[in-house]
């Protein structure tokens, strides 16, 4: 049951972002392009995915536990360091230059678009390298990130 309900959450998710426009590249590329040909459609999105995350954590925490069981997992630094920064950074930049991030990358790649091919292998090198960066010397000559 747990699984069919990830599924299913994932799934209208991915709906979402189809029927709201975020799977599109050029959507999002001209909501980033303050300057230029502004859509400010996305906000609106934006919006109402922010309201809906505020409503359903003030609903989760009342809880003791999880409804499929198990225990919240919960972030346990409050630390602002350099990885975090620096791929927070990286983030931004891809999701500037490419108009995807990678939910929305996911859901566009049934459209087999050319920019998607490229995005999401690069997606998977870079959490690869996230992952294994610290043990490659030419990443990380001094031993620390």
């Amino acid at each position: 049951m747990r699984t069919f309900l990830g599924f299913l959450s994932g799934l209208v998710f991915g709906l979402g972002l189809v029927v709201s426009g975020m799977a599109n590249p050029a959507k999002v590329l001209n909501f980033l392009d303050l300057a230029g040909s502004w859509d400010p459609s996305l906000a609106f999105v934006m919006g109402g995915a922010t309201v809906t995350a505020y409503i359903g954590y003030r609903l989760v925490w009342r809880r003791t536990a999880p409804a499929m069981g198990g225990g919240f997992e919960l972030p346990t630094s409050t630390r602002i360091d350099r990885p975090l920064v620096v791929g927070a950074a990286l983030f931004g930049v891809g999701w500037g230059i490419g108009g995807f991030c990678p939910g929305p990358a996911w859901t566009a790649l049934p459209l087999l678009a050319p920019g998607t091919l490229v995005f999401l292998p690069m997606l998977l090198l870079g959490l690869w390298l996230g992952a294994h960066g610290k043990s490659l010397s030419i990443l990380n000559p001094k031993g620390a990130f």
